[in-house]
C-alpha cells in the first residue's frame, strides 16, 4: 500500500473502476489559501447560512474570489467537507460520480457499498442516483459537498442526476455550487421555497474598506481617494485588485502607477483575455471586441456593429456565464469597464482602423433611433465631425449648448473639433459654442463665416439654428434691428422644419424670443419687449425651456422696476429664481438679471446690506450671458446703492463703466444721466448737476421724477414742478413714481405755506410707500418732511349717549332727585339709576358732578 501511495495511485476502493486510472488528489483537495487572502466576514456568514438550506450557489465572474472564499470557509467550518474541483476536459457521468464518491471518502463521509460505483467513465447505472440519494437521506448529519468550477460540467444528464440526488436526499445533503454561470437546476423552485442561499457577483465585489485591507496585505497604503478610484475602475473585482496590487508593488510611486494604469498591457489584461475572451468561440470573440466601443447597448445595436442577428441570445449566454457582461434591464447590456478597456486595446492591436468604423456605425444607428447624445459622442470618437456637427443641427439640438446640465459636456465634446472641419454646420457649432461661453468676438467671427457659407438650399434646421444665433448676437451687441431680422427669418422657416421637431426642442423658439425681447428692451421698446418675454415666461414649462423662462422672467422684472413697480418686479424676479432652483440650473449661467432687480428693489426699501449682498453674488462663469441690459442695470443699481450710502465717488465709478452696444439704450442713458447728476449734487457741484439734467428727456417717468428731485434739491423748484407737469397724462405710473411725485409736490406746497395740501400729499405718499415697503424716497426727500409725518391732533371722541340717558343726565344737571327725575320721565327710580350708570361708563366718570361737567364739555347738554 505504501508503494502504491508513493507512486501516486489510490488503492483499489469502491468507486474506482478497472482501467480508469488513478484519482487526481488535487481535484478532491480543498485549495490552499495565498498569504494575501483577505477573509470577509459578511460573506463567511452567508456561507454559514447555507448549512440550513439544501442548495448554496456561489456564482461570479472569473477571478471574483469564489473558490478562495469557499475554501477558507470549508477549512474553518469545523465539519467534514467533500470538495470536488471539476475538470476542464470532457467529463462523462461515470467520471463525475466516481470523483464525487472519492471526495466523500476523502472527507471521512463514505457511502454504503450497496450504493455501488460507476463501471465506466461515460455513464452510470440508471439506478445509481436513486441508491445514492437513499443512502444520503438516512444520515443523521448532512453531508457537505462543494462542487467547484461547476460551470465546467456541461453534460445535461449529470445536471439532471445531481438535481435528482439533491431533491431526494432531503436533509442528508448540503450542496455548495461554485460556478461562473447559471447551473441547470430549478433555482426558481428552491428560491421560492426558501431553500436556496445565494452569493452573486455583486456580493463578491470588494467594498472600498475591504479593498483597502487587501492592498495593505500587499504592502500598499493608498490615500482614500486612490482606493476609491481603483475600486471604481475594477468594480471591486477581486482578481483585478490583486493583480493591480502586485504590479504596483514594484513601482516607486504605487498611487501614481495605479492612476496611470494601462489596462491593455498588464497582467490583468492577460488574465481576462485568457480566462474570458479566449474561452469563447470566434463569433463571440468578435462580438465582444466590437461592442467594447459602446457604453450601454441593446442587442440590436450590437447586431448593427457585427453584422450578426443573434446578439440577443449571445449576450444572454455571456451574462449567464458571468463573462463580464452586465444586464441593465430593459434588454440592455454593458461590459465591465475594465474588461471593455482591455478589449478596446486588443481591438486596436488585432484590427487596426476598425475602431473608428465601429464608432461611425454606432453613431448612425443611435441617431436613427433617437439617441442623439450618444450619437454625438460616437461621431466625435470616429473623428467624423461633418456627421457630428450636422447631427446636432439636424436634430435642432444646438439650443442644448445654452440650456440644461449637458451644455458643458457638449461644449467640451466640440472643443475637440479640428480646424479642418469647415462645413457651414461646423462653423455654426463653433459660433454657438463661442457665444455660449461668452467669447463674443470669436463667436461672431464664426457666425459670419457660417452665414457666408449657408445657401438658400441649406437644410432648414441649419438656417433655423443660424437665426437663433443671430438673435443671440443681436442681444449681446445691443442691435435690435438685427434681432428683428433674425425673428423674421425664423418665422419663415417654421413651415419648412420636419414635423414634430420643434415639439422635441421647445427651447429653440423660447431662446429666440427671449433674445429678441432682450434686444427690444435694450432699445427702449418696452411694450414690444414685454410681449416677447411674456410669451416665453408663460409658455412651455419643460426643463428644456427653464433657462429661457428664467431669463424672460428676470427681464420682465426689470421692465416692472423701470415702470416704478417694485413689488411686481420683486415677484417676477423671485419667480425667476424659483425656476432656477426647481430645475437645478448651473449656478454661474444666465445673465443674473433677477438678482440685480432684487438688489434694486432692496435699495428702494433701504435694505442696503441685502442689496450689496445680492450684487456681490459671484457671476460671470463660462456659461454666463454677457447681456448689456443686465450690465447697464447692474451699473445703475450699484450707483444707487453708493448714493444711498453717501459714497458719491463710488457712484461715479460705477456709472463710468462702459456698457457697449451697437445702438444707445434710451432708458439706460436717462438713468445714468440722472444718477450722475445726483452724484454731482451729493458732491456739492450744483452746476454740473443742473447741466446734466438739461439733457434728460421728459420720460421715462421714473427718470423724470428722480431728475425733478435733483432739481428741487439744487434749488430750482419751478423747473422741478415743470418736469413733473410734463409727465405723460396717459398710462398708470407705478407706485414708486407716484410716491416721489407726491413728495415733491408736497415739498412745493410746504414751501408755499400750504400746510394742509402738503400734509395731504405726504399722507398719500406714505400710504403708497407703506404698501410697497418703500423707505428710500422718504429718506431722500430730506428733513423737511418730518414735521408733516407727525400725526395731527385727534378729534375728541363723542360718546354715543341714548336719548333717555341724555334726559336723565339733564335732570341731574338741574339738581333733581332720582324720584323727581323718575316722576318727570314716568320711569322707576331703578331705571333712572340704570341709565345714569350707563352714562357714567360712556363718559368715563364715577360721580354725578363729573358726568354733568364732561357732558357740557362735549356739548351733550
Amino acid at each position: 500500500m505504501a508503494g502504491e501511495r508513493q507512486s501516486g495511485r489510490e488503492p483499489t476502493a469502491p468507486g474506482q473502476w478497472p482501467g480508469a486510472g488513478p484519482f487526481l488528489r488535487t481535484r478532491t483537495a480543498v485549495p490552499a489559501l495565498p498569504p494575501t487572502f483577505l477573509r470577509r466576514g459578511r460573506l463567511s456568514r452567508r456561507l454559514d447560512d447555507g448549512l440550513d438550506t439544501p442548495l448554496t450557489l456561489v456564482s461570479g465572474a472569473a477571478g471574483a474570489g469564489k473558490t478562495l472564499l469557499v475554501a477558507d470557509w470549508a477549512a474553518r467550518t469545523g465539519r467534514p467537507v467533500a470538495w470536488l474541483t471539476n475538470d476542464a476536459g470532457h467529463q462523462g457521468g461515470g467520471t463525475f460520480w466516481a470523483y464525487l464518491l472519492q471526495a466523500l471518502r476523502g472527507a471521512g463521509e463514505p457511502v454504503l457499498p450497496e450504493v455501488g460505483a460507476p463501471a465506466c467513465g461515460d455513464r452510470v447505472d440508471p439506478m445509481f442516483p436513486s441508491r445514492l440519494a437513499g443512502a444520503l437521506s438516512e444520515r443523521e448529519r448532512p453531508v457537505v459537498v462543494v462542487l467547484d468550477e461547476y460551470d465546467r460540467v456541461t453534460d445535461p444528464e449529470i445536471a439532471a442526476q445531481l438535481e435528482f440526488v439533491l431533491h431526494h436526499a432531503g436533509p442528508g445533503l448540503r450542496l455548495f455550487l461554485v460556478t461562473r454561470n447559471e447551473p441547470r437546476l430549478p433555482l426558481h423552485r428552491y428560491r421560492a421555497s426558501g431553500q436556496l442561499t445565494e452569493i452573486r457577483n455583486a456580493d463578491l465585489a470588494f467594498t472600498p474598506d475591504e479593498a483597502a485591507e487587501l492592498l495593505e496585505l500587499h504592502g500598499l497604503r493608498l490615500a482614500r481617494h486612490a482606493t476609491l478610484g481603483l475600486v471604481e475602475h475594477t468594480r471591486g473585482w477581486a482578481a483585478g485588485l490583486r493583480l493591480c496590487a502586485l504590479a504596483a508593488q514594484d513601482s516607486p510611486d504605487p498611487e501614481r502607477y495605479l492612476k496611470e494604469f494601462e489596462a491593455g498591457h498588464s497582467a490583468v489584461a492577460d488574465f481576462l483575455l485568457a480566462e474570458v475572451l479566449y474561452r469563447q468561440g470566434p463569433g463571440i470573440r468578435g462580438l465582444l471586441l466590437r461592442v467594447s466601443v459602446l457604453d450601454d447597448f441593446r442587442p440590436e445595436l450590437a447586431d448593427a456593429l457585427t453584422g450578426r442577428r443573434d446578439a440577443e441570445s449571445a449576450l444572454a449566454g455571456l451574462r449567464r456565464q458571468n463573462a463580464f457582461v452586465e444586464y441593465l434591464g430593459d434588454v440592455s447590456y454593458r461590459l465591465h469597464p475594465l474588461f471593455a478597456e482591455i478589449l478596446r486595446a486588443h481591438l486596436r492591436e488585432r484590427l487596426p482602423g476598425l475602431e473608428a468604423e465601429l464608432h461611425r456605425r454606432a453613431a448612425v444607428w443611435l441617431r436613427r433611433h433617437g439617441r442623439l447624445t450618444e450619437a454625438l459622442r460616437h461621431g466625435a470618437a470616429a473623428d467624423d465631425w461633418e456627421f457630428t456637427a450636422g447631427a446636432l443641427l439636424g436634430d435642432l439640438a444646438v439650443g442644448q449648448l445654452f440650456t440644461g446640465l449637458r451644455s458643458a459636456d457638449l461644449s467640451a465634446l466640440f472643443a475637440r473639433m479640428p480646424a479642418t472641419a469647415t462645413t457651414p454646420a461646423a462653423e455654426l457649432v463653433r459660433a454657438a459654442r463661442g457665444l455660449a461661453r461668452s467669447d463674443l468676438e470669436g463667436g461672431l467671427a464664426h457666425l459670419r463665416h457660417a452665414e457666408r457659407a449657408l445657401t438658400a438650399d441649406a437644410p432648414a434646421t441649419d438656417r433655423m439654428c443660424g437665426a437663433l444665433l443671430q438673435a443671440l448676437a443681436a442681444r449681446l451687441t445691443g442691435a435690435p434691428e438685427r434681432a428683428a431680422t433674425a425673428a423674421g427669418t425664423a418665422g419663415k422657416l417654421l413651415g419648412e422644419l420636419p414635423e414634430g421637431l420643434l415639439d422635441e426642442h421647445p427651447e429653440v423658439v423660447a431662446l429666440l424670443r427671449a433674445h429678441v425681447g432682450c434686444a427690444l428692451l435694450w432699445a427702449g421698446r418696452l411694450d414690444e419687449a414685454r410681449a416677447e418675454l411674456a410669451a416665453v415666461a408663460d409658455g412651455d414649462e419643460r426643463a428644456a425651456t427653464a433657462p429661457a423662462r428664467e431669463d424672460a422672467l428676470g427681464h420682465l422684472a426689470l421692465i416692472d422696476y423701470l415702470d416704478g413697480r417694485p413689488s411686481a418686479a420683486e415677484s417676477r424676479a423671485l419667480a425667476a429664481t424659483a425656476v432656477r432652483r426647481r430645475f437645478s440650473l448651473p449656478g454661474r449661467s444666465g445673465s443674473g438679471i433677477a438678482l440685480v432687480v432684487l438688489a434694486a428693489v432692496a435699495v428702494e426699501r433701504d435694505e442696503l446690506d441685502h442689496a450689496e449682498a445680492l450684487l456681490d453674488v459671484p457671476g460671470g462663469g463660462e456659461q454666463a450671458v454677457r447681456d448689456p441690459v443686465c450690465a447697464g442695470a447692474r451699473a445703475a443699481t450699484t450707483a444707487r446703492l453708493s448714493l444711498a450710502r453717501g459714497r458719491a465717488r463710488a457712484a461715479f465709478d460705477a456709472l463710468r463703466r462702459p456698457v457697449p452696444g451697437v445702438t444707445v439704450s434710451p432708458w439706460l442713458e436717462a438713468h445714468r444721466t440722472v444718477l450722475t447728476a445726483a452724484a454731482h449734487q451729493a458732491a456739492g457741484d450744483r452746476g454740473a448737476a443742473c447741466a446734466l439734467l438739461r439733457r434728460v428727456p421728459p420720460g421715462p417717468p421714473m427718470c423724470a421724477v428722480e431728475a425733478a428731485g435733483v432739481q428741487f434739491a439744487a434749488g430750482f423748484p419751478e423747473a422741478a414742478l415743470r418736469r413733473l407737469d410734463a409727465l405723460p397724462a396717459r398710462g398708470d405710473p407705478g407706485p414708486a413714481v407716484r410716491v416721489r411725485a407726491a413728495l415733491l409736490r408736497a415739498r412745493a406746497a410746504d414751501a408755499a405755506g400750504d400746510a394742509v395740501a402738503a400734509r395731504r400729499l405726504v399722507g398719500h405718499a406714505v400710504r403708497e410707500a407703506r404698501r410697497e415697503r418703500l423707505r428710500r424716497p422718504l429718506l431722500d426727500t430730506g428733513p423737511w418732511v418730518r414735521p408733516l409725518l407727525a400725526p395731527a391732533p385727534a378729534a375728541p371722541v363723542v360718546p354715543d349717549l341714548s336719548p333717555r340717558e341724555r334726559e336723565v343726565l339733564s335732570g341731574v344737571a338741574r339738581l333733581m332727585s332720582y324720584e323727581e327725575i323718575g316722576a318727570d320721565l314716568f320711569i322707576s327710580v331703578n331705571t333712572v339709576k340704570t341709565h345714569l350708570k350707563s352714562a357714567y361708563r360712556k363718559l368715563c366718570v364715577n360721580r354725578r358732578s363729573d358726568a354733568v361737567r364732561r357732558a357740557r364739555e362735549l356739548h351733550l347738554l
